[in-house]
């Protein structure tokens, strides 16, 4: 359906109930329509049989203005997924355990106001999409989005060994009990990995990371200096080799990544540094993976089962977002 000339805009709300305040969030959502002159707000809940991506199209077929999306990182996903090239803005209320988007893009968080002004007149800015196939070991293959990361390995086997009761009352801090859960019992695997038209590599690893952005909860800086906006890849190696090389890992990604790499003192610092050779990074518009037996993946977060081949490739400026009036972009 396409809005006729004249009509008013409206937005639709794509939220998951048991992530939001239901009956507070769209009365929010109602109110503030009403205040910019925009028509009755649709409503598209959530449900075990369409996480997002079907609801999402029904309301783009409605011919709506703005879609705002209010749920964990799943529903974000599976909202960015349809909406992706439509050319209609995304408005991100976060909600739900990690926020990872959000958390990359800055937004504020908790200040649902103020994102479902953003997406009623706010700023407009395009942010790229990342695209995952996976093949299974009979050979099918799935495609799907991503907005923040894909991976194939141990940050898979942590998401799957993550109980889901501490994430409802300790939120992200529970992936900590997972990733301890993982490494009692972490295997490396052999794998082949290419990035773009490069040679490849042969290695046994414990996780290759495709990362759209690379900031987790806690300010950690998964892949530094990663940029959602600029049309690339940044993939992660991880390669330890022993308790030192654990050690090495947690030294790169928390200690360099996150402290070192904020100030000048420590960035000079690290240029003296030697090749941390427990990860490695590597930048491209596609790159893909393939190990020598089924292998957990996950899709920005969430679970979705075992791989033997991950192929990736970024989409530029593939998602428009609804963001607040002056809200910084450089960092993205």
């Amino acid at each position: 359906m396409t809005t006729h000339p004249g009509a008013r805009p409206q937005a639709a709300l794509v939220y998951n109930p048991l992530k939001v305040d239901e009956k507070r969030l769209r009365a929010q959502v109602l109110a503030l329509s009403k205040e910019a002159g925009w028509e009755h707000p649709a409503f598209y809940p959530t449900t075990v049989a369409d996480a997002g991506q079907g609801l999402t199209r029904e309301a783009l077929e409605r011919g709506v203005a703005v879609v705002l999306v209010a749920g964990g990182d799943g529903t974000v996903r599976a909202v960015s997924e349809a909406i992706a090239g439509s050319g209609v803005p995304l408005a991100i209320i976060p909600s739900g355990t990690g926020n990872l988007l959000a958390r990359n893009l800055g937004l504020p968080l908790g200040e649902t106001e103020v994102m479902i002004r953003a997406a009623l007149g706010g700023d407009r800015h395009a942010i790229d999409v990342g695209w995952a196939e996976i093949t299974r070991l009979g050979g099918e293959k799935t495609t799907h989005a991503f907005v923040v990361l894909a991976g194939i390995g141990l940050d898979a086997d942590m998401i799957a060994n993550t109980r889901s009761d501490l994430k409802k009352t300790v939120g992200w801090i529970a992936y900590v009990d997972g990733a301890a859960r993982s490494l009692a019992k972490a295997q490396a695997f052999r794998a082949v990995y290419q990035v773009d038209e490069e040679r490849l590599h042969s290695a046994k690893v414990h996780s290759i990371l495709f990362a759209n952005c690379g900031t987790l909860p806690a300010g950690i800086e998964l892949v530094p200096e990663a940029s959602i906006a600029d049309g690339t890849l940044d993939i992660a190696v991880i390669q330890p080799t022993g308790v030192l090389g654990w050690l090495n890992v947690w030294r790169k990604i928390w200690w360099d990544n996150s402290v070192l790499r904020r100030s000048r003192v420590g960035r000079r610092a690290l240029e003296r540094h030697r090749r941390n050779a427990a990860v490695h990074y590597f930048r491209g518009e596609a790159a893909e993976a393939a190990a020598t037996k089924p292998t957990p993946v996950q899709i920005d977060g969430d679970e979705f089962g075992e791989a033997v081949r991950m192929v990736c490739r970024v989409e530029a400026g593939a998602l428009l977002l609804a963001l607040p009036a002056g809200h910084p972009i450089d960092r993205l």
